[in-house]
């Protein structure tokens, strides 16, 4: 078992990772962050990676990577990244637990750190 990892990814997320970086030169994956905007408070970004940074943390599911910045791996932790087409949007969408609330439009979300503490301790539980 390695690191805990910041965040999981679903086949479909790992899928459209590979498709990206299939069709961008030099491109070796995607880096999630967040930044303050939309009407909820905070937006999840994602960006072509070409070359990664020192820190960000780092998940890799079937050949798809995936760096997390640092400043948002409190705020993503335990999110499940996936990949939907629908009628209305085509995208990645995250399924987090530290989302206290989203907007209607389903575009920016009000998100609590984790709580470090009560993870290591569920964590300490279900190891027992």
């Amino acid at each position: 078992m390695g690191r805990f990892a910041v965040i999981s990814m679903t086949d479909a997320a790992a899928e459209r990772v590979n498709e990206i970086v299939a069709s961008r030169d030099n491109a070796r994956g995607v880096r999630l962050g967040i930044k303050k905007g939309g009407c909820a408070g905070m937006e999840y970004t994602v960006d072509l990676v070409t070359e990664p940074k020192a820190g960000d943390d780092h998940v890799e599911k079937n050949g798809a990577q995936v760096w997390v910045a640092p400043e948002a791996a409190l705020f993503l932790l335990g999110t499940e990244m996936d990949f939907e087409k629908t009628t209305l949007r085509t995208g990645f969408t995250f399924r987090n637990p530290n989302q206290s609330s989203a907007c209607g439009c389903g575009e920016s979300v009000e998100l609590q750190p984790a709580d470090l503490k009560a993870l290591a301790e569920a964590r300490a539980a279900s190891a027992a």
